[in-house]
């Protein structure tokens, strides 16, 4: 296999009114490129957001897609602050480097629910964060990868929003 750079992730999203913090792993190559959380154009996550909350199609300009979200009191953020990943897959995650999730949830205490975007992204947390007394009242919810490849059960965006409905009672104040 090829040796591949260190990839980071983005700065969070967030703000004082997140109810939930939505967790990926780290920024696929599209998101590098972009500079944009779930910048691959495929990717279901910004119409799943929107379609949760019956929104229609999600905005054209990232930074209301941004708006959008923290309006509906979540927030966006990577497991992995850093690691060596040959293209996008997850299976190919080496090396990483946790973010300081702890320090976050200090930060924003009104956090009630972080919603694992996919198996890989919450197995990383529960690598680092297992039994960390920090995430004693937070809700943690696995959801299904709003990865464009379809699986068994999710293979549209229709599935997704169903699935991932699972977080609107978190986003309640």
């Amino acid at each position: 296999m090829e040796e591949a750079e260190r990839i980071y992730s983005f700065p969070p999203v967030i703000d004082g009114r997140a109810r939930v913090l939505v967790l990926g792993t780290a920024p696929s190559v599209k998101s590098l490129e972009h500079r944009q959380f779930y910048g691959h154009p495929r990717n279901y996550f910004w119409g799943m957001v929107y379609g949760i909350f019956g929104a229609g199609a999600p905005d054209e300009d990232y930074g209301k897609r941004l708006a959008f979200l923290q309006e509906h009191h979540m927030a966006v953020f990577d497991v992995i602050e850093s690691c060596e990943r040959p293209g996008s897959l997850d299976v190919n995650i080496k090396n990483e480097r946790p973010n300081d999730l702890p320090a976050l949830l200090a930060q924003y205490p009104g956090l009630k629910c972080f919603a694992f975007n996919g198996s890989k992204a919450y197995d990383t947390f529960r690598k680092y964060f297992r039994d960390h007394p920090a995430f004693r009242d937070i809700t943690l919810l696995k959801m299904p990868s709003t990865s464009p490849i379809p699986t068994q059960k999710m293979r549209n965006l229709e599935d997704r929003i169903e699935a991932w409905s699972a977080i609107l009672p978190y986003l309640e104040i």
